[in-house]
């Protein structure tokens, strides 16, 4: 029992996102948040963009992760359907396969709040694996102001990040 246990502890640990909010302001805020894999620049991308795999369901508008998809190409769509309705979730503005996908726009309620959005998911080879780097830039206006808005959005895009870590992780067990 305290093998598995120890074991299980070591796998969790090798999962997690190391998160930094990198800068915040009343009129915006930078997000880097990493992960490590055992799997190639190109295996990790291609689970990315299977996201309807590994998107945490509960970070979804109608509850669940099979509704979203990425098209990987200029002008793509991030996008959540289900039935009749539709969400624009992101843009997809730059596509390098294997290398780096980048998207426009706010996600969840950063949608209406008058911001404007910037993210990166780039897949960085390593001596053994892939160093996954999400970059988010986010400005704008927002009542109140987004200095306090940058902490949330990091814990969701971390859990984000995680679950795509652990998937990766998971699949190269």
């Amino acid at each position: 029992m305290t093998k598995w246990v120890f074991s299980a502890t070591l796998f969790l640990l090798s999962a997690v996102a190391l998160a930094d909010v990198i800068s915040k302001a009343d009129t915006g805020f930078t997000l880097v948040i990493t992960g490590e894999v055992k799997t190639t620049p190109v295996e990790s991308y291609d689970q990315f963009i299977r996201i309807e795999e590994w998107w945490l369901k509960g970070h979804t508008w109608y509850g669940k992760s099979e509704n979203l998809s990425i098209e990987p190409k200029a002008g793509g769509c991030f996008c959540e359907i289900s039935g009749d309705n539709q969400v624009l979730h992101m843009l997809v503005s730059y596509v390098q396969p294997g290398v780096e996908l980048k998207m426009v726009g706010g996600l969840g309620s950063l949608q209406m709040m008058g911001v404007h959005g910037g993210m990166s998911w780039r897949f960085e080879p390593m001596a053994d694996g892939t160093r996954i780097i999400q970059t988010y830039n986010v400005t704008g206006y927002a009542p109140g102001g987004l200095k306090d808005v940058a902490d949330i959005v990091d814990s969701i895009q971390t859990s984000q990040l995680n679950a795509l870590v652990n998937k990766l992780s998971s699949d190269n067990n």
